[in-house]
């Protein structure tokens, strides 16, 4: 596991870029038209693919879509409380692993950053609880963000 750990956190600089060419205006307009783009159609799109998934399953089990759904989400909170988890669950020093990453979900950036002994008190308690639901679930969703980023 230390070889899965060490290359993803190696390559954080590649995949943390920012992309300062935009300005804040077209920023701001893009961010609000996928906003509304989202909150108005993604229901419809999550009812449908409940209803299409449960009565034909076409394509794949209805397990499988809501596994996707959630790992879509937990990705885009990432991003999007990024400033606040930052704050909150991890201490600041040079072994931190930031959360922001647009690629990672939140419980592998925990699991980085609990073998890095960088979680706080509030980290900690999150990823005692996660590991209640689910074993070693920050660790494995380390090694599951690898594996999928590799496609495998």
């Amino acid at each position: 596991m230390s070889t899965f750990f060490y290359l993803e956190f190696s390559l954080k600089n590649i995949f943390m870029k920012n992309d300062s060419s935009l300005g804040i205006g077209k920023s701001f307009l893009l961010f609000i038209i996928a906003f509304v783009l989202l909150v108005t159609t993604a229901p419809i799109g999550f009812l449908y693919a409940l209803i299409r998934q449960t009565f034909f399953s076409k394509t794949k089990p209805l397990r499988i879509f809501l596994v996707e759904v959630a790992l879509a989400l937990d990705v885009a909170g990432n991003v999007m409380m990024q400033h606040l988890l930052n704050d909150t669950l991890l201490v600041k020093n040079p072994n931190t692993y930031y959360f922001g990453n647009s690629k990672e979900t939140i419980s592998s950036v925990i699991g980085k950053n609990s073998l890095t002994q960088t979680l706080s008190f509030l980290g900690i308690a999150l990823n005692a609880f996660l590991n209640l639901l689910d074993k070693n679930h920050s660790l494995n969703s380390i090694i599951y963000d690898l594996k999928a980023w590799w496609g495998r």
